[in-house]
């Protein structure tokens, strides 16, 4: 992959290949210094604020077709591969279990969109897959064996309230490991907290806007990754990266980089931006 983005901010505007775009932003060097684990999230969105539209059967929602492309798709692997930790879904789960899912990080595809990102973990001296977290209080899904080989771990964060006999089952799983966070809905400075006493330093959350509002209100986010696809959807219901009550205050974020990538949706283009807590600035 050869093409090249524009690098708009910070200034001075210029060209830059697309593939290592987000590595050199070196997520784990963030970590350093903090304290605390590294929590970043990335989303997807149309131009009219879509990140998902009901699937082919009509029930439950997916990422739309039209803008997904495999650009951003490159840039979402290259902020996978530097996480210790990613946060994934109870669905991703039971979808995996049932031979519809994949592995979120694909470092051993045979595939040239996914070139180097083998090599860049074992550089590091990492394992070739990020542990799984899950945030659940239903508890409602199988735990596929091949998330567990190699000593790596499957972490649920749940709350106090959970079906005991659920959680019981779960930890009975070899490599998992079950964490009340919360009485009756999980907190993310207790996730993230857990998370540090675990020795993660970055955490990626590659899940939905419940998980995202559960980070902004406990103000634990330190970057948001935006890819703004240039196209309009429509439609109902209507899915935004947010899901949850009115954030008060609002979270505000601190616009950090912004690329814009003319190659991308067949030469309409797409902005891939990101913002950091300002408290990290």
């Amino acid at each position: 992959m050869t093409d090249t983005v524009i690098r708009l901010y910070p200034q001075p505007s210029r060209e830059a290949p697309l593939q290592g775009l987000y590595l050199d932003h070196d997520l784990r060097r963030h970590a350093e210094g903090l304290g605390r684990p590294f929590v970043y999230s990335n989303f997807v969105t149309s131009l009219d604020g879509r990140i998902a539209v009901p699937g082919p059967t009509g029930s439950g929602l997916i990422v739309p077709k039209q803008i997904a492309n495999p650009r951003d798709w490159r840039l979402f692997q290259e902020l996978a591969v530097q996480a210790d930790v990613i946060i994934s879904s109870g669905r991703y789960l039971r979808d995996y279990a049932e031979g519809h899912a994949q592995e979120i990080l694909r470092a051993d595809a045979d595939d040239p969109l996914f070139t180097g990102l083998r090599e860049w973990r074992i550089e590091r001296g990492l394992p070739p897959q990020p542990d799984i977290a899950v945030i659940s209080a239903s508890l409602d899904f199988p735990i596929p064996d091949a998330l567990t080989v190699g000593g790596r771990r499957v972490l649920i964060f749940t709350i106090r309230q959970a079906d005991p006999q659920r959680m019981r089952k779960l930890e009975a799983h070899a490599g998992v490991q079950l964490i009340v966070a919360g009485e009756t809905s999980v907190a993310g400075d207790r996730l993230v907290q857990a998370m540090a006493e675990l020795g993660y330093r970055t955490i990626y959350s590659a899940t939905g806007p419940k998980v995202l509002h559960l980070l902004l209100a406990a103000s634990v986010l330190d970057r948001l990754y935006l890819t703004l696809a240039g196209r309009l959807l429509g439609g109902q219901p209507f899915s935004t990266i947010v899901e949850g009550p009115l954030l008060v205050p609002p979270a505000g974020m601190a616009l950090s980089t912004a690329v814009f990538d003319p190659s991308g949706l067949d030469g309409l283009g797409q902005l891939f931006l990101s913002y950091d807590n300002p408290r990290d600035v």
